[in-house]
């Protein structure tokens, strides 16, 4: 299970990067009234933004569930918590050694 959704989580960050890259921006519109050719595309003029912008808008939304379903799944595993979890639980800490007792000042070589 956790590896589809891993599958459709790399799916949907590529889509995402690939149709932002394929947009044009806000000042785009300038360069089409001044003879580029963009402005005929395959959807029309203001079609492929609607186009663009809903596929974006949806692969963004199947990125951003399988991102929670993803940390969902990790934080339930069985035998493993997250990493904050499993550095602080009692069997990871270990325990300090003591320092041994001070002996008394001037009695290493004193004669009697």
């Amino acid at each position: 299970m956790e590896k589809f959704v891993l599958v459709i989580h790399v799916l949907a960050a590529l889509g995402v990067i690939g149709l932002v890259l394929l947009q044009h921006g806000k000042g785009a519109d300038m360069g089409a009234s001044f003879g580029s050719g963009a402005s005929g595309s395959l959807f029309g003029v203001s079609g492929s933004s609607n186009f663009m912008s809903r596929a974006t808008a949806i692969c963004v939304l199947i990125f951003f569930t399988t991102s929670l379903t993803l940390a969902y799944l990790s934080s339930h595993k069985s035998g493993t918590g997250s990493v904050i979890k499993a550095s602080i639980t009692q069997d990871s800490v270990v325990p300090a050694a003591k320092p041994a007792p001070a002996a008394p000042a001037g009695s290493e070589d004193v004669p009697k």
